[in-house]
């Protein structure tokens, strides 16, 4: 599972009344590093189909005109950017360029002049758009040339070409314009025609601030694009149910995407699932760095702390409606309708079934007297009054109990005496002879020996002779241990930290058909209270090799 949900804040978006859109959440975002960005201005990135170039434009020294067209590269999308490469000459040139889009097929790569006066000649207007061209993606781009003059005979920069290459965003304040730049659309019916008169994009998405740098999804539903005058630049997004439709009305994305400094440009990966935009945010390598902001749809539908079977029927009970909640996919923001797509994206992050999980209790609840159990039906019943930690676990949240009274219940589990079993559990804290898990009226599973800390199971074989294992790892010292007990039918194993601490032959073990205790003694003694967080306690009913 893509178990990141966790780290980043919500964005539930609503962008018209007829359009679904599920939650989804924008990880922090993380700057590409200095082998992507200088100690100069990088900025304006397109990715190309596969993901495995990144165009921008840089002020870096070397280049042939004030601001040039890089591009870098990777093997694949899990591989780190390699260092870029200036694109030479053509297509860059004295002139400079900004904006650059890359086509679906990675032949033709549009880009446009600036706006401060150093104008390609041949231009129609005060900043056209351009277009290069190459044979095949190993060659390099040859001469530039105009798009002529339905698109640029007033002005356009900031061009982004859609996967089909019949709809081109640009930004003009050409006339029409409500505010001092806004996005126009210019349409074609087929690559092989010039592009129509560009359309003003309407009052949802543009505004009185200057609107600009758009970027159209792989699908055409999802433009982000930049709002802001001077140095205050933010991320914004519009959304709309079909291509034939209009745009809704624009959000704003997060503060911790958009930032005090100029934050703009933004470039979705095709899969949607990585927004790369430029920023002036402190810490970066120079003037404007680029930065990635993973998006992640938010799976977990019934809120458990788990992707599992319970998602899908939640999501198959509205199959065909227009329900926000399961409406994932396609990436980022759903289609406004549950189907397919959503099942696709929910597989993504589901969990393996493991049936050999019998009891997991998670301890993720926020308030409440229940601790569930995510794997089958042995919720448990919390006594005392311990303290929820919801973001206090090392899986998301954890339980602190106070080593007098607090404990949990739960019912029968299995027979210790049945065959090959492990329990594993996340604990902090503790002291000498306290426990962590007992079996009701039978023995301690897992507990810290009464003199030094030290784990130690009182399960043990049956007859005269049998004795608990002790280790001599200390499970008491005020740090995070993940501990456990195996029993493979005829070892028993102690682990600490996923490291085998202590073993013996056994010929069997005891047997009992009664509950656990999570968190005191078989009998409640005084003393084996766990004064401490508990959290992700798991039982299987086979032999787990950590």
């Amino acid at each position: 599972m893509k178990n990141t949900i966790s780290l980043v804040l919500v964005l539930a978006l609503g962008l018209s009344a007829e359009v679904a859109n599920a939650d989804f959440a924008f990880g922090e975002p993380t700057n590409l590093g200095p082998i992507v960005n200088s100690l100069y201005g990088d900025c304006e990135p397109d990715l190309s189909a596969d993901s495995l170039e990144l165009y921008f434009i840089s002020t870096r020294p070397g280049g042939f005109g004030d601001r040039d067209l890089y591009v870098a590269t990777r093997e694949t999308t899990g591989d780190d950017w390699g260092t870029p490469v200036n694109l030479g000459s053509p297509p860059n040139s004295q002139y400079g360029a900004y904006g650059p889009s890359i086509t679906a097929d990675g032949l033709e790569l549009y880009f446009s002049d600036g706006y401060g006066g150093n104008w390609h000649p041949g231009g129609y207007g005060d900043a056209d758009v351009w277009v290069t061209t190459r044979k095949t993606t190993n060659d390099s781009f040859g001469p530039y040339e105009n798009i002529g003059p339905n698109v640029n005979s007033e002005n356009a920069w900031f061009p982004d070409i859609s996967a089909d290459g019949l709809e081109l965003y640009i930004t003009s304040h050409r006339s029409g314009s409500i505010g001092e730049c806004d996005l126009w659309v210019a349409t074609r019916k087929t690559r092989s025609e010039p592009f129509g008169v560009p359309t003003h994009l309407g009052l949802n998405v543009n505004s009185s601030p200057p609107d600009g740098a758009p970027d159209i999804s792989l699908d055409g539903l999802t433009l982000f694009f930049s709002r802001g005058p001077g140095s205050i630049g933010n991320l914004w997004v519009a959304r709309r149910k079909s291509t034939s439709e209009p745009f809704g009305t624009a959000v704003r994305l997060p503060d911790h995407v958009n930032s005090a400094y100029k934050d703009g440009w933004p470039c979705l990966s095709p899969d949607g699932s990585t927004l790369y935009f430029c920023s002036g945010r402190p810490g970066g390598y120079g003037a404007g760095d680029i930065y990635q902001a993973p998006i992640i749809p938010i799976v977990d539908f019934n809120v458990d702390g788990i992707v599992n079977i319970k998602d899908i029927v939640i999501l198959t009970e509205h199959w065909g409606e227009n329900y926000p909640l399961c409406d994932i996919g396609p990436t980022p923001l759903g289609d406004g309708i549950v189907d397919i797509q959503d099942l696709v994206v929910l597989t993504e992050y589901i969990e393996p079934i493991d049936r050999t999980l019998i009891a997991h209790w998670a301890l993720d609840e926020i308030e409440g007297d229940i601790a569930s159990d995510s794997a089958n039906d042995n919720d448990g019943t919390v006594y005392g009054d311990p303290a929820w930690q919801p973001e206090g676990g090392t899986v998301d949240g954890a339980l602190h109990l106070d080593g007098i009274d607090d404990y949990i219940s739960t019912p029968f589990v299995l027979n210790p005496a049945d065959g090959k079993f492990s329990v594993f559990a996340w604990i902090k804290g503790g002291a000498p002879g306290q426990v962590v898990l007992s079996q009701i009226g039978g023995v301690n599973w897992l507990c810290a020996d009464t003199l030094e800390g030290n784990l130690m199971t009182g399960l043990k074989a049956t007859g005269r002779g049998a004795a608990a294992l002790l280790s001599q790892a200390v499970i008491t010292d005020g740090n995070w241990h993940r501990i456990g007990l195996v029993w493979d039918g005829s070892h028993r194993t102690l682990y600490v930290d996923d490291i085998a601490v202590a073993e013996d032959a056994q010929t069997n073990l005891l047997g009992s058909e009664n509950g656990l205790y999570i968190g005191t003694g078989k009998a409640m003694e005084q003393g084996s209270f766990w004064s401490g967080l508990i959290d992700d306690v798991r039982i299987y009913n086979r032999a787990v090799t950590p």
